[in-house]
């Protein structure tokens, strides 16, 4: 069973910086390519960025292309996402997810970033 639990998210002014979190269990992570992807008030899941399962190739949404780093660590279990730049725009609930497409049984709870103007 696919578990993965996010954390880093806040209320951070704009400009500013936050690093999400995903620790992942119940599955082979190290096997799996790595998505996150946001969900803002009142919108629909939106695919933010994608990492292959090695970590050598990574791609972003035009949005935030610039701004944010996807990362993973296997030895941990652990993707991340480094968010520097952040706009009020990039206010949403952050998920990690093993299908790009952010279905609910692939991805965790979430991590909401509140970004202020």
């Amino acid at each position: 069973e696919v578990q993965l639990v996010e954390s880093g998210g806040g209320l951070v002014q704009s400009g500013g910086s936050l690093r999400l979190s995903c620790t992942a269990s119940g599955f082979t992570f190290s096997s799996y390519d790595m998505s996150w992807v946001r969900q803002a008030p009142g919108k629909g899941l939106e695919w933010v960025s994608s990492i292959n399962s090695g970590g050598g190739y990574t791609v972003y949404a035009v949005p935030v292309k610039g701004r944010f780093t996807i990362s993973r660590d296997n030895a941990k279990n652990t993707l991340y996402l480094q968010m520097n730049s952040l706009k009020t725009e990039d206010s949403a609930v952050y998920y990690c997810a093993t299908d790009p497409g952010g279905s609910p049984d692939s991805r965790g709870q979430g991590t909401q970033v509140t970004v202020s103007s």
